[in-house]
């Protein structure tokens, strides 16, 4: 991950509907969510809805899969991942030590 594509990624999770929209799908990993159960959890229109969920999709935090009538949205790990340790890389000078705490709160996940 780049400069830019991280400043997309946390300028897409910058927004309260786009973050808990993000939050909610990896909480539901690997299932994913309806868009139609996204769009009743955030309480906005499905139109003003669908133009949060580009900017997740346009960032490659989330992705879109069809089955049967439904579109299922999922948060894309791997992204989720590349971002956090673009964050960590630098992580406190290369004295993992003081990463150790983050690292510990992670692993419980």
């Amino acid at each position: 991950m780049n400069d830019n594509e991280a400043l997309t990624a946390l300028g897409a999770l910058a927004h309260p509907t786009r973050l808990q929209t993000f939050k909610a799908l990896v909480a539901h990993e690997p299932e994913g969510l309806t868009t139609g159960q996204l769009v009743e959890r955030a309480a906005i229109s499905q139109s003003t809805f669908s133009t949060h969920l580009a900017v997740l999709a346009k960032a490659g935090l989330v992705t879109t899969e069809r089955r049967g009538r439904n579109f299922v949205q999922r948060a894309d790990i791997a992204a989720l991942r590349a971002l956090m340790l673009f964050l960590a890389r630098d992580c406190c000078q290369s004295r993992p030590e003081l990463c150790e705490p983050l690292l510990a709160e992670l692993a419980c996940c």
